[in-house]
């Protein structure tokens, strides 16, 4: 499956220093898991638990899912001996797929990350990807997600900290978040300027899925590519909020294969049942396509 193409619809937080909510990690129908080694990790443990996650990833088990370990941020004690046991574990062809950078606000901080990998020793395959979740990455969202163009960055993927930009912003976090509606859509056009994959923050009310269904519909017609969970439960609504429905997957193929035609490959409009179709309009039903597709892969 390509990395570009990979599904990011329900992306799952589990705690680093749990050892049962690693194991059913790799038992659960999410398209990927963060492993979290800062915020749900008391400082006194980060060593322990950095050594849990790095046991639980040499284990393997973790079919399609998508392994990211958030550790802990650049201005911590505990990023380099993170950074170092994670590209050592990727050095193996056992560690994450990528790990997760806190609180970045600037793209500085994805050269430094990006530099301290390399001199570690960390295949180009491990990726990183950060954390938006502070004013200033939320007006420098731009210039974080070009900074992809350049390989040293690592960087596949945004990741919204609402909870965080709530915290310190004031705004309050309330049905269809209005508040946050720029700040999120300034996130997406970042992120596709930059060529990388954007994911909406998570939903707090776990026992509300009629609520985090509605969020998850709302994210996608925001444009998002997916959603952080952290809950189970809320992994099925999410994926259903962010594949493409069949029916529309069954009009993308028409489409293509109408503009495929030999007699089409020179004509930039087609009249299809009473609809005027662009040429454009088949590249984005090429997308639904492969979509749908990779997670067919995936299952």
């Amino acid at each position: 499956m390509s990395p570009a193409l990979r599904p990011r619809r329900s992306v799952l937080y589990m705690p680093g220093a749990n050892a049962r909510a690693l194991e059913k990690a790799r038992s659960l129908d999410c398209d990927g898991v963060i492993i979290d080694l800062e915020d749900a990790v008391a400082p006194d443990a980060k060593a322990g638990a950095r050594a849990l996650v790095a046991e639980a990833l040499a284990a393997g088990g973790f079919g399609h899912r998508e392994v990211v370990v958030r550790v802990n941020g650049a201005d911590t004690p505990w990023f380099e001996d993170d950074l170092a046991a994670f590209a050592a574990t990727a050095a193996t062809g056992a560690g994450p797929d990528a790990v997760l950078i806190p609180k970045v606000a600037d793209p500085e901080t994805l050269r430094v990350t990006g530099r301290r990998l390399d001199a570690l020793g960390a295949p180009v395959g491990l990726k990183v990807w950060a954390m938006i979740e502070t004013p200033l990455a939320v007006l420098k969202a731009g210039e974080i997600a070009l900074a992809a163009r350049d390989p040293l960055s690592r960087l596949a993927v945004l990741v919204l900290g609402t909870n965080d930009l709530s915290k310190e912003t004031g705004a309050r976090i309330v049905p269809s978040r209005a508040p946050m509606q720029a700040w999120l859509s300034l996130c997406v056009l970042a992120a596709r300027a930059g060529g990388v994959d954007v994911l909406d923050g998570v939903w707090n009310g776990f026992r509300d899925l009629e609520g985090f269904a509605r969020e998850c519909v709302e994210a996608a017609d925001l444009g998002f590519d997916g959603k952080t969970l952290i809950h189970p439960t809320q992994i099925e609504p999410c994926n259903a909020a962010f594949s493409p429905p069949e029916k529309e997957v069954d009009e993308a193929r028409m489409l293509i294969e109408v503009f495929d035609r030999p007699e089409n490959a020179a004509k930039g409009v087609l009249q299809i049942e009473g609809r005027m179709f662009e040429r454009m309009h088949a590249d984005i039903a090429r997308k639904t396509v492969a979509l749908a597709e990779a997670i067919a892969a995936r299952n």
